[in-house]
């Protein structure tokens, strides 16, 4: 096609973007338009010098519509996961219009890529998991949006110029998704400016629906089948599950405190690090890949929450750093150390999808053992203040902080209840007595009338 005809998609695109950043919700926010229209004016500089400078060159541009099953698998997969949470969550409703906005804001970007460094352009629903991944791990708040655009053209653009050749092929090195996720989960780690996402909050509030490991569980299976991930899934959790009890076994607390394998790093076993693109080929590697992504997350978490850094970004860091091991992580499973405990000689008359379900079957098998010992589910006995306060008193690692943390988050939903019992934690433990009669006040006020009486005795 000439040029013109290109510009004219592009502009369609981009036309669309533009009608997003008018909506009255838009506008409302002043630094929220000026996001959009921000990324209005890169979106169009970009368009008049590439399509000048095609028709001066005589290019001749060509569009290719190539849907592939795991990018709209994929896609209705994290639908059906935005819909569910959001019934429980309703920013995510009411974000709908970003989500949209980035996917329209992301096929500009990334025809504009594409074309820029060659006459031909595959469309196809890849901006759709790559959107829908980001927005299912972090997302900026209205005021800062211009970062969540930064976000997503740093995906597509480690995509299109970070690759290398695999077996062979060329390809990407990282999961596009995964690469803008770390480098802005370390800005805003580095810059103390966590507060301008939903991090903290998609982390909480994906938990927030009823039976959500299972959800989980079940929306894994078809890419498990036609994919064969499985093999990175299962030894993920398992990982994660079993070093959780064995530091149960030791310390008589919880790793995760709350539970053994926190819902978002359940989500990011499924759906962040799965992609079989940045994965090892071989079914040994694939095994060893998921669990190191499940020492990974156990081992950032230890490290952020010692820094006194949100932990949720424990999920997010390691997949690029994973990605670029996939090949040795391949040489690796096919040393004369490590091939004798490949699984690929098991079962060789099941090849293909037919092996993918006997995994999914085995999984299946793990999943519900698990759910059954509470390794995961909506029930787990770190979610119970009396098993803190018992590990408290017996002074067990973390205990008491951590029974601080879960009364002054309900002291400050209005229990006064738990505003008395941080107060005597205070008093008792840390012999902070202006915070004890703050808390005791908070208590009093709340209508709880032993920490009136406590008032009295602390002060007297």
């Amino acid at each position: 096609m000439p040029p013109l005809r290109g510009f004219s998609i592009a502009s369609v695109f981009i036309f669309g973007f533009v009608l997003f950043g008018l909506l009255d919700r838009v506008r409302a926010n002043p630094r929220l338009f000026w996001s959009f229209m921000g990324a209005v004016a890169v979106l169009l500089a970009w368009s008049a010098v590439l399509f000048g400078s095609a028709w001066c060159r005589r290019r001749r541009l060509t569009l290719e519509f190539v849907p592939r099953p795991q990018h709209y698998l994929q896609a209705c997969l994290q639908t059906a996961i935005f819909a569910y949470w959001g019934w429980y969550w309703r920013q995510v409703y009411d974000s709908y219009y970003l989500v949209i906005a980035q996917l329209v804001f992301a096929y500009a970007f990334d025809l504009l890529l594409s074309w820029s460094r060659r006459d031909h352009y595959r469309l196809s629903f890849l901006p759709f998991p790559i959107v829908f991944s980001t927005n299912l791990f972090l997302w900026f708040k209205p005021e800062w949006f211009y970062f969540q655009f930064m976000m997503l053209a740093l995906g597509f653009a480690a995509k299109e110029l970070l690759r290398w050749n695999k077996h062979g092929r060329e390809t990407h090195i990282f999961n596009p998704s995964s690469f803008s996720l770390m480098v802005f989960s370390l800005g805003l780690i580095l810059t103390g400016k966590t507060d301008i996402t939903w991090g903290k909050e998609i982390a909480i509030t994906q938990f927030y629906p009823p039976h959500m490991y299972l959800f989980i569980f079940l929306i894994g299976l078809p890419a498990q089948y036609l994919f064969g991930v499985t093999t990175m899934t299962m030894p993920a959790v398992m990982t994660t599950y079993l070093f959780g009890l064995a530091y149960y076994r030791a310390t008589g607390v919880y790793f995760f405190f709350d539970s053994y394998i926190p819902i978002s790093v359940f989500f990011g076993m499924h759906l962040l690090f799965t992609d079989p693109s940045t994965a090892p080929r071989t079914e040994l590697g694939r095994m060893i890949f998921g669990s190191l992504y499940g020492l990974g997350n156990v081992a950032l978490y230890y490290v952020l929450h010692s820094a006194g850094v949100p932990e949720f970004y424990d999920k997010l860091l390691p997949v690029p750093i994973l990605n670029v091991m996939i090949q040795l992580i391949d040489r690796a499973a096919g040393s004369e150390l490590l091939r004798r405990f490949d699984p690929s000689g098991f079962g060789r008359s099941l090849v293909g999808r037919r092996r993918n379900l006997a995994y999914i079957a085995l999984w299946t098998i793990v999943f519900a053992m698990t759910s059954a010992a509470q390794g995961v589910g909506d029930k787990h006995p770190g979610q119970s203040v009396p098993f803190w306060q018992r590990a408290c008193a017996e002074d067990r690692l973390h205990a008491c902080a951590y029974l601080k943390v879960l009364h002054s988050n309900f002291c400050r939903q209005g229990s006064g209840w738990a505003c008395n019992e941080l107060g005597t934690l205070e008093a008792e433990r840390e012999l902070d007595r202006t915070a004890a009669v703050a808390s005791f006040e908070r208590g009093c006020d709340l209508g709880f009338m032993p920490a009136c009486g406590n008032i009295e005795r602390i002060i007297n």
